[in-house]
């Protein structure tokens, strides 16, 4: 099953993310970080996550880029921390895709979900703002939305956590009887 999480800076959608990982039961828990360690902020960023996740069974492995080729444990749930980073890195990183990117994104995520049992995916609503960009920051939005578009048409939940508070927009239902039905 993948789950798509969204929302915007500080609104809780990190500890929603864990909390849906923790809620399906034991399995081999794999935290896939994307967030590459450049400067002092991204340092702090970096600690802060591994201080909300300590003490809940997560296996870090560290991805920037190239996420098609990561293998995982059988049966595993997988937590990836964030699609805006992990653009960011195939758009400008050099080993990334580049052009490429949305197409490396997907293939990526179809590679995950093929392994795992669970995956949650986090990402940031960053279409809100009133702010008007140009040139690569204009390229990274348009990249962002389609990846987190196609991500979501795949996905049978996704979920905008605003105030803490999770909103629905697709969710996976289950029957009187525990079956699951859409």
């Amino acid at each position: 099953m993948l789950t798509l999480v969204t929302g915007g800076s500080g609104s809780g959608k990190s500890a929603f993310a864990e909390d849906r990982i923790l809620s399906f039961g034991e399995a081999k828990r794999i935290y896939i970080a994307t967030m590459y360690p450049f400067d002092e902020e991204s340092h702090k960023r970096i600690a802060r996550h591994r201080a909300m996740r300590a003490g809940k069974g997560f296996e870090t492995k560290e991805c920037y880029t190239g996420l098609a080729n990561i293998m995982l444990p059988e049966d595993c749930t997988v937590l990836l921390e964030c699609m805006s980073n992990l653009t960011a890195n195939e758009m400008f990183q050099q080993d990334g895709a580049h052009e490429n990117t949305l197409e490396e994104i997907i293939r990526g995520v179809r590679h995950l979900c093929a392994q795992a049992r669970h995956t949650v995916i986090v990402t940031n609503e960053i279409f809100s703002e009133a702010a008007s960009y140009e040139g690569d920051t204009v390229l990274y939005q348009n990249y962002l939305g389609e990846i987190n578009c196609r991500i979501a048409e795949m996905a049978e939940e996704v979920v905008e956590v605003v105030y803490g508070i999770p909103v629905y927009h697709k969710k996976k239902m289950t029957d009187h009887k525990g079956g699951a039905e859409k």
